[in-house]
């Protein structure tokens, strides 16, 4: 009975900045271009290893969810520094795991935490290299009498055609007849004037309100569906598993391996087989934090966790290379473990308090606002349980 009541408990508190959280996430999925990550992440160099990294930090995916997308920078030109620190920045840290570390690990864990993030893919971006360009073919490298052939040719760029500067809402034609080139196969649209009288100001104004709309409405439904199903089943897991740990564990049972390296050596090797998200894995240090581990052990538990599972690792070796996996695990471990050193450090010598706010709830929000979030992700996640018992005979029946 206790166990349920610490679960609810945690659910409780937990519901309404999860929620919170996934509609942030889901709006910078909606509304963020889809060429911006391309645009920015394709050139080679340090700026480019930051800028990946401060990308990536805020991106609503998970473990799972993240290695698609970096599969989809890298093949689309995305350097290996880039693409390593999107890796890492991304299902490290995130606008719904760091509203949920505020309220289960307390505000000193929800600042650090994105810091030690970006430091990490930084470093790993970098030790994990940039790939050498390919030799760009120029006219200078060819021979010169294909150059002078390219040059002659009648679809040569360098030909070019002098426009008639004309008003564009002059009532003159001109009698000039259109230079055609040899490779035309059809001719060009006639572009309409520009004292053209439409009401193309009036729909677009209806246009741009119905995208708005769809918009928001694309983003409530991707945080409540897609993004939600990819963080439901490890968030339920970690929540009980603290619940558990805060039911059934001794508070000094995890004091044995000590408050240093060996303690943060202990659950880098605990994490590393779980394939968990930022967000999921939030609950669980909140447990490993009652249970007597150091706050710097949680951190470490929280950054080693999400980035370094086994398909994490097995891209990084096909898409990088075998040597990107070494680079790739010391960038990552090794600004843990600094960061976990730092991180207890500051709680020892300044006093910080690193606690789940699990007696301040009442003051952050009102209980019937905690009750009615906590009632609304419920219902999200029994209507995830339907899509997905059902669905299945759906496509079947499709399908026959």
């Amino acid at each position: 009975m206790e166990l349920l009541t610490n679960f609810g408990q945690l659910f409780l508190i937990s519901a309404p900045w999860l929620l919170l959280g996934l509609f942030i996430a889901g709006l910078i999925n909606v509304y963020l271009p889809k060429n911006f990550l391309n645009k920015h992440l394709g050139e080679e160099g340090f700026l480019t290893t930051v800028k990946a990294a401060l990308i990536g930090a805020p991106m609503p995916l998970c473990s799972c969810g993240v290695i698609p997308a970096a599969l989809g920078l890298r093949r689309a030109g995305a350097s290996k520094s880039a693409t390593t620190a999107f890796l890492v920045s991304t299902p490290e840290t995130g606008v719904d795991s760091i509203t949920v570390s505020y309220v289960l690990l307390g505000p000193f864990m929800a600042i650090i935490r994105p810091i030690a993030a970006i430091s990490s893919a930084i470093v790993a971006g970098v030790l994990v290299g940039s790939e050498k360009k390919p030799t760009e073919v120029t006219a200078e490298s060819l021979p010169e009498k294909n150059t002078q052939a390219v040059t002659s040719a009648c679809c040569s760029t360098k030909a070019k055609v002098e426009a008639v500067k004309t008003s564009c809402c002059s009532t003159k034609t001109e009698a000039e007849p259109a230079v055609k080139s040899c490779c035309a196969k059809t001719p060009e649209p006639v572009k309409k004037s520009c004292c053209a009288k439409t009401d193309a100001n009036t729909a677009n104004a209806g246009t741009t309100n119905q995208s708005h709309w769809a918009k928001f409405s694309q983003a409530v439904a991707y945080s409540s569906t897609s993004l939600l199903a990819d963080t439901a089943k490890w968030l339920l897991i970690g929540l009980f598993f603290a619940a558990l740990v805060q039911t059934y564990v001794p508070e000094n049972f995890f004091l044995q391996w000590g408050n240093g390296i060996l303690a943060m050596v202990v659950v880098i090797l605990v994490s590393i087989p779980m394939y968990i998200c930022a967000t999921a894995s939030t609950p669980i240090a909140a447990g490993l934090l009652l249970s007597g581990v150091s706050p710097g052990a949680v951190l470490v538990f929280m950054l080693a966790g999400p980035a370094t599972n086994v398909a994490t690792l097995g891209i990084v070796a096909k898409e990088l290379g075998r040597r990107a996996i070494v680079a790739y695990l010391v960038g990552v471990i090794g600004v843990a473990v600094l960061f976990g050193l730092l991180t207890d450090y500051l709680v020892e010598h300044y006093g910080i308090v690193v606690a789940p706010m699990l007696g301040e709830h009442h003051e952050i929000l009102p209980q019937w606002f905690m009750y009615m979030t906590s009632f609304v992700l419920a219902g999200l996640l029994l209507r995830l349980v339907w899509k997905h018992f059902s669905q299945p005979k759906h496509v079947h029946a499709e399908s026959v």
